[in-house]
């Protein structure tokens, strides 16, 4: 029997829902990036904000959009959470969290949402805070607004090759070359080009007060395996740690030995453990 109704919450509850965040500032970057820049207000957010418990204490929260993603989910909150879920069409395009909230709710939902495309239950959260020992790459940097066109195409390709389906497949792609063009514009993309082409690139793809979460990595085909990856990698974390934000961090598929092996060297930890539900 559930002890407390799941409810969306609003605006004057934000304070409660930042302090959750709090708690657990790397795996809920997202939620808390969308909330410090929208609130709660689902006209202004673009999704929902559900929450778990009194409205004197708050125990978990979960936000719906295009993504789902549960933060500090018990399973009597994941139980709640899913139960409300289940009454609705599927919205979101993946779900994404702590993996023990991530693959209950998934466990939970998957008769009624299913089938998934692809489940990776068992994806490394890393952190830094140190700058890196190993020499970063000169030649890497942030990427300037003329040079999209030039962004856009290795963008469309990780994109593509991390997640299985391309970014154009969806209104051509508009969607996706607005989200690139906004990165570049925030001095969150870096790259490395040689004779006009993107060999290397990484994004500042979530920013919050406490850290600055690296997404989007990408070597080209032809350079891999020439060792550029971790000076390159290196390049990015100097940067976000001097100008951005206190932390690092990322998340990374436990079968990509070569990511992890370049994450290891240029100083991260691990702190937990994500999943992610594609469909």
């Amino acid at each position: 029997m559930l002890t407390a109704p799941v409810r969306q919450l609003g605006e004057s509850e934000r304070r409660a829902v930042e302090r959750l965040l709090d708690l657990d500032p790397y795996a809920g970057a997202q939620v808390a990036e969308r909330v410090a820049a929208r609130g709660l207000a689902w006209w202004r957010a673009e999704g929902r904000v559900l929450g778990y418990g009194s409205r004197r204490q708050l125990e978990s929260v979960c936000w719906l959009g295009g993504n789902l993603t549960p933060v500090l989910a018990t399973r009597q909150a994941t139980a709640a959470f899913a139960d409300l879920l289940a009454g609705e069409d599927r919205i979101c395009s993946s779900i994404v969290g702590r993996a023990d909230a991530v693959l209950e709710l998934w466990d939970r939902l998957c008769d009624t949402w299913g089938p998934a495309r692809d489940v990776r239950p068992n994806q490394p959260l890393l952190v830094t805070e140190a700058m890196p020992t190993v020499p970063a790459d000169p030649h890497v940097r942030l990427v300037r607004g003329a040079e999209l066109d030039l962004l856009f195409p290795a963008a469309v390709a990780m994109y593509t090759e991390e997640v299985g389906v391309s970014p154009l497949a969806e209104d051509a792609g508009r969607g996706y070359r607005r989200r690139v063009t906004d990165l570049i514009r925030a001095n969150r993309a870096y790259a490395r080009f040689v004779d006009g082409r993107v060999v290397f690139k990484a994004e500042l793809a979530v920013v919050t007060r406490h850290t600055a979460q690296i997404q989007g990595v990408w070597v080209a085909p032809e350079w891999r395996g020439r060792g550029i990856a971790t000076a390159a990698m290196a390049a990015v974390v100097r940067d976000a740690l001097h100008r951005v934000a206190p932390t690092v961090s990322l998340y990374v598929n436990d079968f990509n030995q070569p990511a992890r092996r370049v994450y290891e060297r240029c100083g991260f930890r691990p702190v937990g453990t994500l999943a992610t539900v594609l469909f």
